[in-house]
């Protein structure tokens, strides 16, 4: 059997919902859907360049908790909540992911868990042995 490792952000919110940051079976990684929350506070209000910024740093901080980084991100699925601000999230999401090239969605939704969240972003990762 193959072992299971959890990493949590810490947030309180993961034993009441029951989830964690990110989740490592062998060599696969999902990372929970991320926001450009830091504790309570809101990175990048009314930015979605800054936001997407953020929270690719945050998958990023997961990755390296499970001995990955972004070079192993596979998938990238973000939410946006007005698909009219696609380039600025596509712009943060290109100078961590261009020489990378990970498939990726992008889908507009019609909000997220907190007003002022523009974007939400899930990675797969895969470590190569």
């Amino acid at each position: 059997m193959t072992d299971r490792i959890n990493i949590s952000s810490k947030s309180p919110w993961e034993d009441e919902i029951g989830y964690c940051r990110a989740v490592r079976i062998g060599n696969l990684i999902e990372v929970s859907g991320t926001t450009a929350m830091d504790g309570d506070n809101l990175i990048g209000m009314d930015n979605m360049y800054e936001q997407t910024k953020f929270i690719i740093q945050k998958i990023e901080k997961a990755l390296l908790d499970v001995s990955s980084s972004l070079k192993d991100v596979i998938r990238t699925r973000m939410y946006v909540t007005n698909i009219d601000l696609w380039q600025e999230a596509g712009r943060a999401h290109g100078e961590f992911f261009k020489k990378i090239k990970p498939a990726a969605t992008m889908v507009e939704v019609s909000k997220l868990i907190s007003p002022g969240l523009l974007i939400e972003i899930e990675v797969t990762a895969v470590v190569q042995d």
